[in-house]
Protein backbone atom coordinates (compact mmCIF):
# COMPACT_ATOMS: atom_id res chain seq x y z
CA UNK A 1 0.00 0.00 0.00
CA UNK A 2 3.08 2.04 0.72
CA UNK A 3 3.17 3.29 -3.29
CA UNK A 4 -0.41 3.65 -3.75
CA UNK A 5 -1.22 7.15 -5.54
CA UNK A 6 -5.27 7.05 -5.57
CA UNK A 7 -6.81 8.10 -2.42
CA UNK A 8 -10.48 8.39 -1.77
CA UNK A 9 -11.66 11.68 -0.31
CA UNK A 10 -15.04 10.73 0.81
CA UNK A 11 -15.71 7.69 3.07
CA UNK A 12 -19.07 6.73 0.66
CA UNK A 13 -16.04 5.84 -1.72
CA UNK A 14 -14.02 3.88 0.98
CA UNK A 15 -16.95 1.51 1.75
CA UNK A 16 -18.17 0.88 -1.52
CA UNK A 17 -14.46 -0.08 -2.46
CA UNK A 18 -14.63 -2.51 0.63
CA UNK A 19 -18.17 -3.55 0.44
CA UNK A 20 -19.42 -2.33 3.08
CA UNK A 21 -23.15 -1.56 3.91
CA UNK A 22 -23.27 1.97 1.85
CA UNK A 23 -22.52 1.58 -1.98
CA UNK A 24 -23.06 5.19 -3.33
CA UNK A 25 -20.72 7.57 -3.84
CA UNK A 26 -20.88 11.35 -2.79
CA UNK A 27 -17.76 12.45 -5.31
CA UNK A 28 -15.19 10.24 -7.01
CA UNK A 29 -11.70 9.11 -6.05
CA UNK A 30 -9.20 11.56 -6.82
CA UNK A 31 -5.51 11.21 -7.52
CA UNK A 32 -2.80 12.45 -5.06
CA UNK A 33 0.82 13.49 -5.87
CA UNK A 34 2.14 12.24 -3.04
CA UNK A 35 2.03 8.60 -1.69
CA UNK A 36 -0.21 7.76 1.26
CA UNK A 37 0.56 9.03 4.90
CA UNK A 38 0.66 6.84 7.79
CA UNK A 39 -0.60 7.51 11.28
CA UNK A 40 2.14 6.56 14.39
CA UNK A 41 -0.53 3.42 14.75
CA UNK A 42 -0.14 2.09 11.13
CA UNK A 43 1.91 -0.70 12.42
CA UNK A 44 -0.62 -1.52 15.31
CA UNK A 45 -3.85 -1.52 12.63
CA UNK A 46 -2.09 -4.13 10.27
CA UNK A 47 -1.18 -6.61 13.13
CA UNK A 48 -4.89 -5.99 14.78
CA UNK A 49 -5.91 -7.38 11.07
CA UNK A 50 -7.30 -4.15 9.75
CA UNK A 51 -8.40 -3.33 6.32
CA UNK A 52 -6.37 -0.60 5.16
CA UNK A 53 -7.84 1.92 2.80
CA UNK A 54 -6.74 4.78 0.69
CA UNK A 55 -8.61 8.00 2.35
CA UNK A 56 -8.27 11.89 2.50
CA UNK A 57 -4.51 11.17 1.40
CA UNK A 58 -3.86 8.68 4.27
CA UNK A 59 -3.76 4.89 4.90
CA UNK A 60 -6.58 4.12 7.65
CA UNK A 61 -8.38 0.87 8.65
CA UNK A 62 -11.88 0.86 7.37
CA UNK A 63 -12.73 -2.03 9.03
CA UNK A 64 -11.22 -4.94 11.75
CA UNK A 65 -11.85 -8.68 11.48
CA UNK A 66 -15.41 -8.69 12.79
CA UNK A 67 -17.03 -6.28 10.31
CA UNK A 68 -18.68 -3.08 10.44
CA UNK A 69 -21.71 -3.93 12.16
CA UNK A 70 -20.06 -5.43 14.69
CA UNK A 71 -17.79 -2.56 15.43
CA UNK A 72 -20.92 -0.35 15.39
CA UNK A 73 -22.88 -2.27 17.91
CA UNK A 74 -20.09 -2.50 20.36
CA UNK A 75 -19.42 0.78 20.71
CA UNK A 76 -23.47 1.38 21.40
CA UNK A 77 -22.79 -1.02 23.94
CA UNK A 78 -19.18 -1.10 25.31
CA UNK A 79 -16.28 1.00 24.23
CA UNK A 80 -14.30 1.42 20.70
CA UNK A 81 -11.57 3.12 20.07
CA UNK A 82 -10.87 5.36 16.74
CA UNK A 83 -7.88 6.17 15.83
CA UNK A 84 -8.86 10.18 13.83
CA UNK A 85 -4.56 10.96 13.75
CA UNK A 86 -5.44 11.91 10.24
CA UNK A 87 -7.46 15.24 11.17
CA UNK A 88 -5.95 18.64 11.33
CA UNK A 89 -5.15 19.88 14.66
CA UNK A 90 -3.85 23.61 14.73
CA UNK A 91 -2.42 25.58 18.01
CA UNK A 92 -3.87 29.38 17.85
CA UNK A 93 -1.76 31.98 19.90
CA UNK A 94 -1.33 35.38 20.52
CA UNK A 95 -3.75 37.44 22.53
CA UNK A 96 -6.03 38.37 19.24
CA UNK A 97 -6.81 34.84 18.79
CA UNK A 98 -10.07 34.57 19.64
CA UNK A 99 -10.84 37.49 17.21
CA UNK A 100 -9.00 35.70 14.57
CA UNK A 101 -10.93 32.77 14.19
CA UNK A 102 -13.91 34.92 14.66
CA UNK A 103 -13.23 36.27 11.71
CA UNK A 104 -13.64 33.02 9.90
CA UNK A 105 -16.72 31.40 11.86
CA UNK A 106 -20.24 31.90 13.07
CA UNK A 107 -19.83 31.22 16.89
CA UNK A 108 -19.03 33.27 19.67
CA UNK A 109 -15.38 32.28 20.33
CA UNK A 110 -14.52 35.75 22.81
CA UNK A 111 -17.81 34.07 25.28
CA UNK A 112 -15.73 30.74 25.95
CA UNK A 113 -15.02 30.15 29.28
CA UNK A 114 -11.35 28.32 30.04
CA UNK A 115 -11.15 24.71 28.40
CA UNK A 116 -14.38 25.37 26.93
CA UNK A 117 -15.15 23.95 23.41
CA UNK A 118 -17.49 24.39 20.77
CA UNK A 119 -18.36 23.27 17.56
CA UNK A 120 -18.84 25.71 14.68
CA UNK A 121 -18.12 25.87 10.82
CA UNK A 122 -16.12 27.84 8.20
CA UNK A 123 -17.79 29.52 6.12
CA UNK A 124 -17.52 31.77 2.51
CA UNK A 125 -18.70 34.94 1.62
CA UNK A 126 -21.79 33.51 0.39
CA UNK A 127 -22.88 31.82 3.44
CA UNK A 128 -21.63 28.31 2.51
CA UNK A 129 -20.00 25.60 4.90
CA UNK A 130 -16.47 25.72 4.04
CA UNK A 131 -15.28 23.17 7.10
CA UNK A 132 -16.99 22.02 10.62
CA UNK A 133 -14.53 22.02 13.35
CA UNK A 134 -14.13 22.34 17.02
CA UNK A 135 -12.65 24.92 18.73
CA UNK A 136 -11.68 24.69 22.67
CA UNK A 137 -9.92 27.67 24.69
CA UNK A 138 -7.77 26.34 26.52
CA UNK A 139 -6.35 27.89 29.70
CA UNK A 140 -2.76 27.70 28.84
CA UNK A 141 -3.34 30.71 26.38
CA UNK A 142 -3.86 29.06 23.42
CA UNK A 143 -6.96 27.67 21.67
CA UNK A 144 -6.97 24.07 20.41
CA UNK A 145 -8.58 23.30 17.10
CA UNK A 146 -9.81 20.22 15.40
CA UNK A 147 -10.66 20.03 11.76
CA UNK A 148 -11.82 17.54 9.21
CA UNK A 149 -8.96 15.31 7.16
CA UNK A 150 -10.66 15.72 3.99
CA UNK A 151 -10.83 19.82 4.40
CA UNK A 152 -6.76 19.62 6.01
CA UNK A 153 -5.28 21.41 3.01
CA UNK A 154 -7.86 24.07 2.40
CA UNK A 155 -8.21 24.51 6.26
CA UNK A 156 -5.28 25.21 6.97
CA UNK A 157 -4.54 27.13 3.60
CA UNK A 158 -7.32 29.19 4.89
CA UNK A 159 -6.04 29.44 8.03
CA UNK A 160 -3.02 30.85 7.00
CA UNK A 161 -4.27 33.29 4.54
CA UNK A 162 -6.57 35.00 7.00
CA UNK A 163 -3.28 34.43 9.59
CA UNK A 164 -1.14 36.94 7.18
CA UNK A 165 -4.39 39.46 6.50
CA UNK A 166 -4.97 39.54 10.37
CA UNK A 167 -1.03 40.04 10.95
CA UNK A 168 -0.49 42.75 8.07
CA UNK A 169 -3.66 44.63 9.73
CA UNK A 170 -1.55 44.46 13.35
CA UNK A 171 -3.51 41.32 14.93
CA UNK A 172 -1.20 39.31 17.57
CA UNK A 173 -2.01 36.00 16.33
CA UNK A 174 0.18 32.79 15.68
CA UNK A 175 -1.10 29.60 14.01
CA UNK A 176 1.07 25.85 14.21
CA UNK A 177 0.13 22.49 13.49
CA UNK A 178 -0.03 19.92 16.34
CA UNK A 179 1.48 16.80 14.98
CA UNK A 180 0.39 14.32 17.63
CA UNK A 181 -1.48 11.14 16.98
CA UNK A 182 -5.68 11.58 17.90
CA UNK A 183 -7.88 8.87 19.32
CA UNK A 184 -11.14 8.89 20.05
CA UNK A 185 -12.57 6.73 22.60
CA UNK A 186 -15.67 6.48 22.88
CA UNK A 187 -19.22 4.34 24.02
CA UNK A 188 -21.21 4.02 27.46
CA UNK A 189 -18.25 1.97 29.43
CA UNK A 190 -15.39 4.75 28.76
CA UNK A 191 -15.39 6.18 32.12
CA UNK A 192 -14.87 2.79 33.67
CA UNK A 193 -12.06 2.64 30.79
CA UNK A 194 -10.04 5.56 31.23
CA UNK A 195 -10.59 7.06 34.98
CA UNK A 196 -7.95 4.33 35.78
CA UNK A 197 -5.22 5.69 33.69
CA UNK A 198 -5.93 9.87 35.03
CA UNK A 199 -5.54 11.85 37.83
CA UNK A 200 -8.50 13.95 37.95
CA UNK A 201 -12.08 12.71 38.52
CA UNK A 202 -13.87 12.08 34.78
CA UNK A 203 -17.14 13.84 36.51
CA UNK A 204 -15.36 17.00 36.85
CA UNK A 205 -14.95 17.19 32.71
CA UNK A 206 -18.47 17.58 30.69
CA UNK A 207 -18.77 17.34 27.17
CA UNK A 208 -17.39 20.13 25.05
CA UNK A 209 -14.91 20.74 28.12
CA UNK A 210 -11.21 20.28 27.69
CA UNK A 211 -7.94 19.43 30.04
CA UNK A 212 -4.21 18.33 29.64
CA UNK A 213 -2.87 15.78 31.77
CA UNK A 214 -0.62 12.43 31.61
CA UNK A 215 -3.12 9.08 30.74
CA UNK A 216 -1.87 5.94 31.72
CA UNK A 217 1.86 7.29 32.33
CA UNK A 218 1.85 8.83 29.01
CA UNK A 219 2.71 12.97 29.68
CA UNK A 220 1.33 15.98 27.72
CA UNK A 221 -1.79 14.65 26.42
CA UNK A 222 -5.20 16.73 25.85
CA UNK A 223 -8.30 15.10 26.66
CA UNK A 224 -11.49 16.76 25.36
CA UNK A 225 -14.85 15.33 26.19
CA UNK A 226 -16.65 15.29 22.55
CA UNK A 227 -16.82 12.41 19.91
CA UNK A 228 -19.01 11.44 16.46
CA UNK A 229 -20.89 8.85 17.14
CA UNK A 230 -23.12 10.04 20.15
CA UNK A 231 -22.31 8.19 22.94
CA UNK A 232 -20.05 9.70 25.79
CA UNK A 233 -16.39 9.98 24.98
CA UNK A 234 -13.49 11.42 24.93
CA UNK A 235 -10.94 12.67 21.58
CA UNK A 236 -7.13 12.24 23.39
CA UNK A 237 -4.51 14.26 21.67
CA UNK A 238 -1.04 12.12 22.30
CA UNK A 239 2.32 12.74 21.07
CA UNK A 240 3.15 9.96 18.26
CA UNK A 241 5.86 8.58 20.65
CA UNK A 242 3.21 7.89 23.87
CA UNK A 243 0.41 6.96 21.25
CA UNK A 244 0.97 2.68 20.79
CA UNK A 245 1.65 2.81 24.71
CA UNK A 246 -1.68 4.67 25.44
CA UNK A 247 -3.66 2.38 23.03
CA UNK A 248 -2.42 -0.72 24.44
CA UNK A 249 -3.33 0.74 28.20
CA UNK A 250 -6.72 1.29 27.10
CA UNK A 251 -7.43 -2.02 25.22
CA UNK A 252 -6.20 -3.94 28.14
CA UNK A 253 -8.57 -2.83 30.11
CA UNK A 254 -10.16 -5.23 32.48
CA UNK A 255 -13.54 -3.17 33.35
CA UNK A 256 -14.87 -3.32 29.78
CA UNK A 257 -14.66 -4.60 26.80
CA UNK A 258 -12.32 -2.45 24.66
CA UNK A 259 -12.35 -2.74 20.77
CA UNK A 260 -10.81 -1.12 17.49
CA UNK A 261 -13.10 0.64 15.28
CA UNK A 262 -12.63 1.77 11.94
CA UNK A 263 -13.96 4.35 9.74
CA UNK A 264 -16.85 1.75 8.42
CA UNK A 265 -19.18 1.83 11.66
CA UNK A 266 -17.79 5.60 12.58
CA UNK A 267 -19.72 6.70 9.48
CA UNK A 268 -22.73 4.61 10.58
CA UNK A 269 -22.74 5.45 13.97
CA UNK A 270 -22.65 9.58 13.37
CA UNK A 271 -25.42 8.94 10.77
CA UNK A 272 -27.43 7.26 13.35
CA UNK A 273 -26.07 10.17 15.89
CA UNK A 274 -27.54 12.68 12.78
CA UNK A 275 -24.00 14.14 12.65
CA UNK A 276 -23.06 15.66 9.45
CA UNK A 277 -20.33 14.35 6.74
CA UNK A 278 -18.71 17.32 5.47
CA UNK A 279 -18.41 16.84 1.62
CA UNK A 280 -22.08 14.83 1.66
CA UNK A 281 -24.34 16.46 3.94
CA UNK A 282 -22.92 19.66 4.16
CA UNK A 283 -20.40 22.02 1.60
CA UNK A 284 -19.67 25.36 0.64
CA UNK A 285 -23.38 25.68 -1.08
CA UNK A 286 -24.90 25.02 1.95
CA UNK A 287 -25.34 27.26 4.83
CA UNK A 288 -25.74 26.72 8.27
CA UNK A 289 -29.33 27.65 8.40
CA UNK A 290 -30.22 25.04 5.57
CA UNK A 291 -28.43 22.46 7.22
CA UNK A 292 -30.40 22.50 10.63
CA UNK A 293 -27.26 24.32 12.33
CA UNK A 294 -28.44 27.70 12.69
CA UNK A 295 -27.85 26.86 16.63
CA UNK A 296 -24.52 27.73 15.87
CA UNK A 297 -24.53 31.08 14.86
CA UNK A 298 -24.61 32.63 18.17
CA UNK A 299 -27.05 35.62 19.24
CA UNK A 300 -23.98 37.90 19.29
CA UNK A 301 -22.31 37.07 15.98
CA UNK A 302 -25.80 37.75 14.43
CA UNK A 303 -26.07 41.20 16.27
CA UNK A 304 -22.62 41.95 14.99
CA UNK A 305 -22.84 40.92 11.14
CA UNK A 306 -19.02 40.10 11.00
CA UNK A 307 -18.27 36.32 9.70
CA UNK A 308 -18.40 35.98 5.84
CA UNK A 309 -21.68 34.97 4.35
CA UNK A 310 -23.16 36.62 7.88
CA UNK A 311 -25.73 38.67 6.33
CA UNK A 312 -27.30 36.22 3.83
CA UNK A 313 -27.34 33.52 6.87
CA UNK A 314 -28.92 36.19 9.31
CA UNK A 315 -31.25 36.67 6.59
CA UNK A 316 -32.18 33.25 6.36
CA UNK A 317 -33.07 33.48 9.92
CA UNK A 318 -35.31 35.50 9.93
CA UNK A 319 -37.23 34.62 6.55
CA UNK A 320 -36.56 30.74 6.69
CA UNK A 321 -34.64 28.88 3.93
CA UNK A 322 -36.16 27.58 0.87
CA UNK A 323 -34.57 24.08 1.90
CA UNK A 324 -33.38 22.45 5.07
CA UNK A 325 -31.40 19.04 6.31
CA UNK A 326 -33.81 16.53 7.50
CA UNK A 327 -33.68 13.00 9.03
CA UNK A 328 -35.63 9.97 7.27
CA UNK A 329 -36.56 6.53 8.13
CA UNK A 330 -37.80 3.96 5.84
CA UNK A 331 -38.16 -0.02 4.61
CA UNK A 332 -36.97 -2.17 2.40
CA UNK A 333 -34.18 -1.03 0.05
CA UNK A 334 -31.41 0.60 2.33
CA UNK A 335 -31.35 4.88 1.26
CA UNK A 336 -27.88 5.87 -0.20
CA UNK A 337 -26.58 9.55 -1.12
CA UNK A 338 -27.89 11.79 -4.02
CA UNK A 339 -31.55 9.60 -4.14
CA UNK A 340 -34.51 11.96 -5.24
CA UNK A 341 -36.99 12.57 -3.15
CA UNK A 342 -40.43 13.12 -3.96
CA UNK A 343 -43.77 14.42 -2.77
CA UNK A 344 -45.99 11.64 -1.07
CA UNK A 345 -48.08 11.12 -4.03
CA UNK A 346 -44.87 11.56 -6.29
CA UNK A 347 -45.67 14.18 -8.32
CA UNK A 348 -43.45 16.60 -7.17
CA UNK A 349 -39.56 17.01 -6.43
CA UNK A 350 -38.95 18.21 -3.35
CA UNK A 351 -35.11 17.51 -2.90
CA UNK A 352 -32.39 15.07 -2.43
CA UNK A 353 -30.90 12.79 0.09
CA UNK A 354 -27.05 13.13 1.17
CA UNK A 355 -26.19 10.15 3.59
CA UNK A 356 -27.97 6.91 4.27
CA UNK A 357 -27.55 3.62 6.01
CA UNK A 358 -29.25 0.40 7.85
CA UNK A 359 -29.03 1.69 10.85
CA UNK A 360 -27.32 -1.94 12.66
CA UNK A 361 -28.93 -0.20 16.33
CA UNK A 362 -32.86 0.35 15.23
CA UNK A 363 -32.58 -2.13 12.44
CA UNK A 364 -34.50 0.02 10.18
CA UNK A 365 -33.04 2.31 7.43
CA UNK A 366 -31.71 5.99 8.02
CA UNK A 367 -30.81 8.96 5.76
CA UNK A 368 -30.91 12.19 5.76
CA UNK A 369 -30.98 14.79 3.20
CA UNK A 370 -32.48 18.26 1.90
CA UNK A 371 -36.35 19.24 1.29
CA UNK A 372 -38.33 22.17 0.47
CA UNK A 373 -38.86 23.68 3.97
CA UNK A 374 -42.76 23.16 3.68
CA UNK A 375 -41.85 19.08 3.57
CA UNK A 376 -39.40 19.54 6.52
CA UNK A 377 -41.76 18.63 9.38
CA UNK A 378 -41.56 15.74 11.39
CA UNK A 379 -43.87 13.03 10.56
CA UNK A 380 -44.27 14.15 6.57
CA UNK A 381 -44.61 11.36 4.60
CA UNK A 382 -42.49 11.38 1.25
CA UNK A 383 -41.14 9.03 -1.33
CA UNK A 384 -37.87 8.18 -2.49
CA UNK A 385 -36.12 6.67 -5.15
CA UNK A 386 -34.44 3.95 -5.30
CA UNK A 387 -33.22 1.76 -8.07
CA UNK A 388 -35.71 3.71 -10.30
CA UNK A 389 -38.81 2.33 -7.64
CA UNK A 390 -40.14 4.71 -5.24
CA UNK A 391 -39.60 3.95 -1.52
CA UNK A 392 -42.29 5.36 1.50
CA UNK A 393 -40.28 7.18 3.84
CA UNK A 394 -41.32 9.54 6.47
CA UNK A 395 -39.66 12.85 7.90
CA UNK A 396 -38.04 12.06 11.46
CA UNK A 397 -36.59 14.02 14.30
CA UNK A 398 -32.65 13.54 14.61
CA UNK A 399 -30.37 12.00 15.74
CA UNK A 400 -32.26 8.51 14.91
CA UNK A 401 -30.31 7.09 18.54
CA UNK A 402 -30.86 9.51 21.54
CA UNK A 403 -27.32 11.20 22.70
CA UNK A 404 -25.58 10.19 25.90
CA UNK A 405 -23.31 12.99 25.99
CA UNK A 406 -22.00 13.94 29.80
CA UNK A 407 -23.72 17.43 30.44
CA UNK A 408 -23.70 18.79 33.66
CA UNK A 409 -27.48 19.96 35.04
Amino acid sequence: MAHIRLGFKNLRDVLNAVGGPRRSSAKRFFAQDAELKRTALYDFHVAEGAKMVPFAGWEMPVKYKTGITEEHLHVRQQVGIFDVSHMLQTRVEGKDRKEFMEKMVVTDIQGLQDNQGTLTVFTNDQGGILDDLIINNTDKDYLYVVSNAGCADTDLAHMKATEASFQKSGGDVKLSVIENALLAVQGPQMVSVLQPGVDFDLKNLPFMTTTEGKVFGVEGCRITRCGYTGEDGVEISVPQSGAEQLLSSLLASSHASVKMIGLGARDSLRLEAGLCLYGNDINATTTPVEANLTWLVSKTRRQKLDFPGAEIIVNQIKKKPTKRRVGFVSSGAPIRGHAKIFSEDGSELIGETTSGCPSPSLKVNVSMGYVQTPFAKNGTKIKIEVRKKMVDAEVSKMPFVPSKYYILK
